[in-house]
């Protein structure tokens, strides 16, 4: 052997006799010319000896398909370095034989994940749904109300059929407080087992392409909103964000759309998300009887849309059509409130739960991919085109990743932008990650908190979170799965200070006399700040105390700082990450009210909430 460990080898000459000769012994020297042949030939015969060896029949481990790996090339890859990039799904019909489903859904591009995993319109032959034996055909439906009445039919053909196809339907999450009480009573007459429930295959959630858009004067001032008319569709998703966002400033709405309140906002019902835009692009107005107080005047007014709620491509059509209108707030900032929710059966979910959990570990797969791989998210982008039947590939995927543009008037806009989860981004919104912050049970109470202070006649209470979503399903996949946990959730990064104010309101939270501590009637105050905090997670939040002028600045300003941060602390041991808060106390340096009152030094004892970026 030639090489570093090669043996030296020892050669024994044997012995001759000569008969009565005189034996001479010669030395024989060797040239270097020679000593290079000899030299080649025993590497040769070495080498020739290593082929021999490793060509013999021999048993080996069977050769395993580990797909292409390569470096993840999209921006916000949740998938490292090596990851595996699966093959994009064909364009022949699958033919698995598997579960037969319809998903109704709006035209929404945090549904990439799922237009990834189905391949097409019809599940594809090689993509993740047909690897998961199941036949899930798209239908894009806008109409709320027409999706809940398909899924409430296939409710009485499923109880008489069992092998009736399935249907599930996707909502907005923060409308479904209102869509789950409502159909819970319809399916009432069919018994428990044929409730609804909304399973936890969540594909992704709206991040920034929601919104609320208005002139930019709302933007410098709030109060500048007070007495004006915002188009939406009532009851839904992107009404929600004005309602937050109105909230948050303290500012009221009026919740009948047939009066006009000057002291209020005021609402404008639209049919759809694309009605909602086009009634402002083409100046609709109506008559409204005036209202003060809550009590009609006898006077009517005339009334215009000066905002819009509404989603992609909705937003688009105000920019190009007719301009005006920037974005107030938006699902980027509101980061938890719009997460992609679907409706089942609970009894066919529970009947084909195999089925499920194999549909949220597709889901999760196909989130890591769209997220990892620029060409994953091409394909989506060109499925979203077919199911949705407008625009092109080009256009989905442009609004996917949001993009800021001048309108036709010289704005600056902000428009689209969504994002798909992973398995680690369904666990969080569920309170199974490492948090343990159920950010979904905030946004469902929260707008289900909403609605029955808004409309009580209509909805005066609403179905319970815990009856209402059914974790089970997703508890199972993360507990059998976790290799699927190794993706990298959505992570938002906090400026080191607030420098723009989205929402200000004043809380009066009780302290001890003279001390930061507490008190525990204002618990229950608590709760509502730190869940509408959650609701709001693309904002860093600012904790500000004020007293009144009572007593020193020597004493005030300490004490402020001291209730600013018993209120951060206790927002911290509920789960806000602690760069997230900001705590400071300004003493009685900003009244609000007058401090010669007894009832003006009450308004300036207070915590403000500020949501900032």
């Amino acid at each position: 052997m030639i090489g570093p460990n090669a043996q030296t080898m020892s050669c024994k000459k044997p012995k001759t006799n000569y008969k009565k000769k005189k034996h001479t012994t010669m030395s024989v020297k060797v040239k270097p010319a020679g000593k290079i042949l000899i030299i080649g030939a025993v590497v040769a015969v070495g080498i020739l000896g290593v082929r021999w060896y490793q060509a013999r029949p021999k048993e080996v481990t069977q050769s395993v398909e580990v797909g292409k790996v390569t470096l993840p090339d999209a921006s916000n890859a949740s998938l490292s370095e090596n990851a595996v990039k699966f093959p994009l799904p064909t364009n022949s019909p699958a033919v698995n034989g598997g579960l037969q489903i319809t998903w109704e859904r709006m035209a929404w591009n945090s549904q990439f994940s799922g237009m990834y995993a189905n391949g097409g319109v019809r599940t594809t032959k090689g993509s993740l749904f047909d690897n998961a034996k199941l036949d899930v055909t798209y239908v894009r439906q806008d109409d709320c109300n027409k999706q809940m009445a398909d899924l409430a039919k296939f409710a009485s053909d499923y109880r008489n059929n069992p092998n009736a196809t399935g249907v599930l339907i996707t909502f907005m999450g923060d409308g479904m407080p209102a869509f789950m009480t409502s159909l819970s009573k319809e399916l009432e007459s069919l018994g428990p087992e044929y409730q609804p429930i909304i399973l936890p295959v969540t594909h992704g959630k709206s991040y920034g392409e929601d919104q609320v858009m208005a002139p930019p004067l709302w933007k410098q001032d709030p109060q500048n909103a007070i007495g004006k008319c915002v188009a939406g569709v009532l009851r839904d998703g992107d009404i929600n964000i004005l309602l937050k966002w109105a909230g948050d400033n303290g500012i009221k709405v009026n919740p009948d759309e047939t009066t006009y309140d000057a002291t209020a906002i005021n609402l404008i019902a639209a049919n759809d998300f694309l009605d909602a835009p086009n009634k402002y692009i083409t100046g609709y107005s109506e008559k409204r009887k005036i209202v003060v107080n809550g009590k009609t005047t006898g006077k009517d007014t005339t009334v215009g849309v000066d905002a819009v709620a509404t989603w992609t491509p909705g937003d688009v059509n105000i920019a190009t059509k007719k301009g005006g209108l920037i974005t107030i707030a938006n699902t980027r900032q509101y980061a938890s409130q719009m997460p992609n929710q679907s409706i089942a059966i609970k009894k066919w979910a529970y009947d084909h739960r195999t089925d499920i959990e194999n549909m949220i570990i597709a889901l999760a797969q196909a989130g890591d991919q769209v997220r990892s791989f620029n060409e994953a998210k091409e394909f989506a982008a060109k499925v979203s085109a077919e199911v949705y039947k407008e625009q092109d590939a080009t256009y989905w995927m442009k609004y996917y990743d949001g993009v800021q543009e001048k309108d036709i008037q010289g704005l600056k806009v902000d428009l689209g932008g969504s994002m798909v989860f992973n398995l680690a981004d369904m666990a969080n919104t569920y309170g199974l990650g490492n948090d343990k912050i159920d950010r979904y049970k905030a946004v469902y109470n929260t707008f289900g908190n909403l609605m029955v202070k808004m409309y009580p006649a209509m909805m005066p209470t609403f179905m319970p979170y815990e009856k209402a979503v059914d974790k089970s399903f997703l508890f199972s996949v993360i507990s059998n799965h976790p290799e699927l946990m190794e993706g990298k959730a959505i992570e938002t990064k906090y400026a080191s200070e607030i420098t723009a104010e989205i929402s200000s309101k004043s809380y009066s939270i009780e302290f001890e006399t003279g001390s930061s501590t507490i008190r525990p009637s204002s618990y229950k105050l608590l709760n509502e700040i730190f869940e509408s905090a959650v609701v709001a997670e693309g904002l860093k939040l600012g904790v500000y105390g004020h007293t009144d002028n009572k007593g020193s600045d020597a004493v005030n300003q300490p004490l402020s700082e001291q209730r600013a941060n018993a209120v951060r602390d206790y927002l911290l041991k509920k789960g806000i990450v602690e760069n997230r808060v900001e705590a400071k106390g300004f003493g009685s340096s900003r009244p609000i009210a007058d401090n010669n009152t007894e009832a003006g030094k009450s308004k300036n004892r207070r915590v403000e909430i500020v949501l900032g970026e």
